[in-house]
């Protein structure tokens, strides 16, 4: 009976931990995906932004963006789509918070006058 050579079980140990890495960074991809995009589709629906602390958005939309760029440098898909795709929602929900809070009122004191 032949053994595998040390030379051939690490690459296969290499090979089978990057394989999992791989697997483990799309479903977390998919998870967080889908965590983030009911918000998101709620906020567009509805328009209604009362709930949303403006700072929390803000701050994950630049977290999005860096992982984005590390994702670009790694070479990392998983990385770059699961980030684009939140970067995106909260870029919408803070253009409507900021509408929602700070246009609105402006325009309706306009109208007022």
């Amino acid at each position: 009976m032949r053994t595998l050579s040390p030379k051939f079980r690490l690459t296969l140990k290499y090979y089978i931990m990057e394989t999992i890495t791989i697997v483990v960074g799309y479903l977390a991809a998919i998870c967080m995906v889908c965590g983030y995009l009911p918000q998101a589709i709620y906020t567009i629906r509805t328009r209604d932004t009362d709930g949303i602390a403006l700072p929390t958005f803000m701050s994950m939309g630049l977290g999005s963006v860096f992982f984005v760029v590390q994702g670009v440098l790694l070479g990392n898909m998983p990385l770059i789509i699961t980030n684009v795709i939140t970067g995106l929602s909260s870029l919408i929900i803070f253009a409507i918070k900021i509408n929602n809070d700070y246009l609105k009122p402006r325009r309706r004191n306009r109208q007022e006058r």
